[in-house]
């Protein structure tokens, strides 16, 4: 087995990692039949927090956004991630509703679904699995790797041959946080494929926080892992996964082989650094190793959120208290795993606990579902103090007695009105600002798919468009040996 298969995350975690999930339809879709030609075994596409994104801040319906990749790429399996029991926020979501958004997807196109429970408590994602694999997609079923006492090589084993007993595809380890060392890959990734007994094939997706990622690549291809995530350069290092670049070379390197072709690879780089330039976008860099990372654990993007948090209230002087704050909290509540939602509801609190003078002072609503086990099994106990003043308070005391609505979709829609498909009820579920009216018109509004770049076409065309579309410009003429083109705008008589 000396090919190595790349699965690229460009369109989802890449820009989720350095363009705060603004990814549009435009910069997308005119390099989808590049990426689709490029050799990729899947080419992951969004997740629950991009539809959010795409709605609310692009304003792009993202029920046809996906109907548009998936037709732009029909060759390549695309697939989409979605998490236990919250789909598209912080909360918890309605068994119906989470298997309705699965079906839709499945109906979009997609072939194939990433599942994933940040407390690797698995009877939660149970019936998610049974409607994916009703509906004909391939499931992928994630490990998240943490550091602590308790996510050792033995739990991450344990928890593989749980998955190896569920109607799973693939199991992917995934890295988000970054935390991964060359020597924790050498003793972590045999582990699981022990456990797994070769039933399921493992693929390994990690972030370059620390600079390590690449390098437990290498480990991981050592170990016996055949499929790796990356993302296309301009996208990848920083708060992202390694580049595809980079790892390709690593793989000729060791004596492997791939199906990328590099041509098309090259295409797609160019593409979107065209476009990270013309927007003003970051690109990803290498970063300096930061030991602190392994004691906060704060991924990249939530780390800029407790910045401004903190900006908001005066307070960005603090950070560095914060830091320490959320290392006690993630202890003090049984080490989670700090990957959304539960990275968030660790921040938050260590916020509040921080800027309030006095912990656990105010606790957020999810705070106390998570220490009643509604988001699943803490991996370890709530310290013992900290849970008898949680739920000492009077809040507390209310969500003692509290059950996650379960609602069906009919109700769902007699609630929000007949007026909206399903579509739209999805819509308007995550955007509950939104009136129905509203989402109607965001669900039909047409939106741009077209972002000319030199990758694409001739420089001079580029140029030619670009100028043409200066709104103080009523004439062009371009030269260039024999090329002449002049465009004139229409002047209509007033």
């Amino acid at each position: 087995m000396n090919e190595i298969h790349f699965v690229d995350s460009t369109l989802r975690d890449g820009h989720q990692s350095l363009w705060a999930t603004r990814m549009s339809a435009a910069m997308m879709l005119p390099i989808a039949p590049v990426m689709d030609r490029a050799g990729f075994k899947y080419i992951e596409v969004g997740s629950m927090n991009h539809f959010v994104a795409y709605a609310r801040y692009l304003r792009e319906n993202p029920w046809e956004k996906l109907r548009l990749q998936v037709k732009a790429m029909p060759r390549t399996a695309l697939y989409g991630a979605i998490r236990s029991r919250g789909i598209w926020n912080f909360g918890i979501e309605p068994d119906s509703v989470i298997a309705l958004f699965v079906r839709r997807m499945a109906h979009y196109g997609l072939r194939r679904l990433g599942v994933f429970d940040p407390l690797h408590d698995f009877p939660n994602v149970y019936e998610t699995i049974r409607v994916a694999k009703e509906v004909g997609l391939e499931v992928e079923m994630t490990l998240v790797f943490s550091l602590s006492p308790v996510h050792t090589d033995e739990y991450y084993a344990q928890k593989a041959a749980e998955l190896a007993r569920l109607d799973v595809d693939t199991v992917r380890l995934k890295d988000s946080i970054g935390l991964l060392t060359p020597e924790r890959t050498k003793t972590l990734v045999p582990a699981i494929l022990k456990a797994l007994n070769g039933r399921h094939p493992v693929e390994i997706h990690s972030h370059c926080t620390t600079g390590l990622a690449p390098l437990c690549y290498i480990e991981a291809l050592k170990q016996g892992i055949r499929t790796v995530h990356t993302a296309s350069r301009p996208l990848a290092n920083g708060n992202s996964l390694p580049s595809t670049e980079n790892t390709l070379k690593n793989i000729q390197r060791m004596g492997f082989t791939s199906r990328l072709d590099p041509k098309a690879i090259e295409t797609i780089a160019a593409h979107f650094s065209y476009i990270a330039k013309k927007e003003g976008k970051p690109v990803g860099v290498p970063v300096e190793y930061d030991l602190s990372q392994y004691e906060h654990q704060i991924p990249g993007g939530m780390r800029s959120n407790l910045e401004s948090m903190l900006s908001i209230r005066g307070d960005a002087h603090r950070l560095e208290e914060v830091l320490e704050e959320t290392i006690r909290v993630r202890k003090e509540l049984g080490y989670p795993v700090m990957i959304t939602p539960l990275s968030q509801i660790v921040g938050t609190q260590a916020v509040l606990n921080v800027v309030l003078g006095e912990r656990y002072k105010s606790v957020p609503d999810e705070v106390f579902k998570y220490v009643l086990g509604f988001y699943g099994k803490p991996v370890a106990p709530v310290e013992p103090n900290v849970l008898d003043k949680i739920l000492g308070s009077p809040r507390g005391k209310e969500f003692l007695k509290w059950q996650p609505p379960q609602p069906s979709i009919a109700e769902l829609h007699r609630q929000f009105g007949e007026r909206l498909s399903d579509d739209e009820l999805l819509l308007k579920l995550m955007l509950p600002e939104e009136s129905v009216d509203g989402i109607i018109a965001l669900a039909s509004a047409p939106f741009k798919t077209d972002y000319p770049t030199p990758a694409l076409e001739k420089k001079e065309m580029v140029l030619v468009r670009e100028l043409a579309r200066q709104a103080n410009m009523t004439y062009v003429r371009y030269e260039k040996g024999d090329l002449s083109i002049t465009l004139q705008k229409n002047q209509r008589a007033a």
